[in-house]
């Protein structure tokens, strides 16, 4: 299975959820799902949906400041049909791009556990099964990085984590790595605007190469 809107797999993730949503009515509160083209050629990891972002509004790194950098990039390299994502109905496109989560489900304080993310990356594990085109995995930060290394079976510590580092898979995709594009983040500078575009121009021309 690609992904299940009824996961209730975790029960402290399922339980937490329940609780959200009986604070928060209009929020989407439940796993959510990836979102872009079907089949791409780049496929985005991140962690997991933020509390007021993908929680809220249903679609990966949408709706929170973790958003902005990713989409104003995604457009500015032709893999978005418009700089912002504001809601899951907005009429935004993914281009040859995919976004999804190691952690489909909002974890409390955004910190989801290893058993976690382990019995969610069967979900990432089916996605790359089943794409034809794909050719680039990013990972942004650690935790999405160790998810990608899992769904290969692959040892974390023969591909080691480091922003801009590039690392050749099984079957011949190549993961890149960078510093997830949080608040905490781009504000401290740990990634700047300049660092993450060079990624994604790298990403760029190796695709059109």
């Amino acid at each position: 299975m690609l992904f299940d809107l009824n996961c209730r797999r975790c029960s402290r993730l399922a339980t937490f959820l329940d609780a959200v949503k009986v604070e928060n009515p209009t929020y989407f509160a439940r796993p959510v799902p990836p979102f872009g083209d079907e089949n791409p050629q780049l496929l985005i990891v991140g962690l997991a949906p933020g509390m007021h972002g993908a929680n809220r509004t249903g679609r990966p790194f949408t709706g929170d400041h973790a958003g902005i950098l990713l989409y104003d990039t995604l457009y500015r390299y032709g893999f978005s049909s418009a700089p912002t994502s504001v809601d899951a109905n907005d009429g935004l496109r993914l281009i040859d791009c995919r976004i999804t989560n190691a952690v489909k489900c909002l974890p409390p304080e955004n910190k989801p556990e290893t058993e976690e993310i382990k019995l969610c990356n069967s979900y990432l594990s089916n996605e790359f099964k089943t794409f034809s085109k794909l050719k680039i995995v990013l990972a942004l930060g650690n935790v999405a990085h160790a998810a990608v290394l899992k769904a290969f079976d692959v040892k974390v510590k023969d591909y080691p984590f480091g922003h801009a580092k590039t690392h050749l898979l099984p079957g011949g995709l190549t993961l890149y790595d960078s510093y997830h594009c949080s608040r905490y983040n781009t504000q401290t500078r740990r990634l700047t605007t300049e660092m993450f575009h060079a990624v994604f121009a790298d990403i760029r021309e190796k695709l059109a190469a």
